[in-house]
């Protein structure tokens, strides 16, 4: 697989009937290996390693509805309050972001109500932090460690 611009972390894998899969700690099983998928497990290493987000506020691909239809999000963290904190869209890393990825997720957070976002394709990572009130969001230079994400 492609390398990413994330630390260097290990992972699990396995191949069965001539398929790879990667071990995904949060689902707590192998899982096939996509790009999205690889991008998807550096992701959430990150938030884990680096970012101190604990892993049981980490939630991976699971349904939302958006205007009636039914989409998956690739990974939400909730907040010790039980609100979505942070919601992540990840492509795979040939996939360019570009502003119909940002409007993608700027959808299911209109369902969601997180207070970050972040999109990413392994290679490029963009974060942002929500104004509901004027209905905007800012980029920022990083994604805050979790302690700082969280209000007092």
């Amino acid at each position: 697989m492609q390398k990413l611009n994330f630390p260097t972390y290990s992972f699990r894998f396995k191949n069965s009937e001539n398929k790879p899969y990667i071990f995904d700690e949060i689902r707590k099983k192998f899982i096939v290996l996509t790009p999205e998928e690889w991008v998807r497990q550096h992701t959430i290493q990150y938030l884990i390693q680096e970012k101190k987000y604990p892993k049981s506020y980490i939630n991976v691909e699971k349904l939302v509805k958006v205007n009636d239809i039914n989409k998956r999000y690739d990974i939400v963290v909730f907040n010790s309050s039980g609100s979505i904190n942070l919601l992540i869209e990840c492509k795979a890393p040939e996939v360019t972001i570009k502003q119909q990825t940002f409007d993608q997720i700027a959808q299911y957070n209109l369902v969601l109500k997180a207070e970050y976002l972040m999109v990413t394709n392994g290679l490029n990572h963009y974060f942002c932090i929500m104004d509901f009130k004027n209905e905007k969001y800012t980029f920022l230079k990083e994604l805050p460690d979790f302690k700082k994400t969280e209000k007092n």
